[in-house]
């Protein structure tokens, strides 16, 4: 993959996750399902210059994080001490949700995961969400790789192949 090709790529990525929060936020708030909450978002609120790809996978991020809830939850629960998910801020756990889906689901490498946490966190929470997020995602991280070392020596050689 050329570096233009990976850095458009990591930008259609990241709008996709931005997108993908604020729609596990309102899920939050509405308590509503997957394709009701993706058909609103893009018809009212979604940007229009998004194209088809970046709106399919916000849109599996959305449908994946919600139907995995609870296991998700639970991942977070282990590692969030002396917070309850239900009192953590809105969008600092619906962050958290998104990363720890696509370290159980997706194919993208921890250390992306967590970056692209960190950044929508910067841009939709506080200074102090950042360190708390980025604390929960790295015990998390641990975790999984202690649990399943074959994946993770898979992610570090796809890494290192782009």
């Amino acid at each position: 993959m050329s570096f233009e090709k990976a850095v458009k790529n990591s930008g259609t990525r990241h709008k996709a996750r931005e997108s993908a929060l604020q729609m596990l936020f309102a899920a939050d708030v509405v308590k509503t399902d997957a394709a009701f909450l993706t058909s609103s978002y893009w018809n009212e609120l979604g940007e229009a210059a998004i194209d088809e790809k970046t709106r399919e996978f916000a849109n599996a991020l959305v449908s994946g994080t919600l139907e995995k809830l609870p296991q998700i939850d639970d991942r977070i629960r282990t590692r969030a001490e002396h917070w309850r998910i239900e009192r953590m801020a809105i969008v600092d756990r619906n962050v958290l949700r998104l990363a720890v889906y696509e370290f159980l689901f997706e194919d993208t490498p921890d250390t992306v995961v967590i970056n692209e946490a960190l950044e929508i966190a910067r841009r939709f929470s506080t200074f102090e969400a950042t360190q708390f997020i980025n604390g929960i995602l790295d015990a998390i991280k641990h975790d999984l790789e202690n649990d399943s070392p074959e994946k993770n020596k898979n992610q570090k050689s796809q890494a290192s192949s782009i």
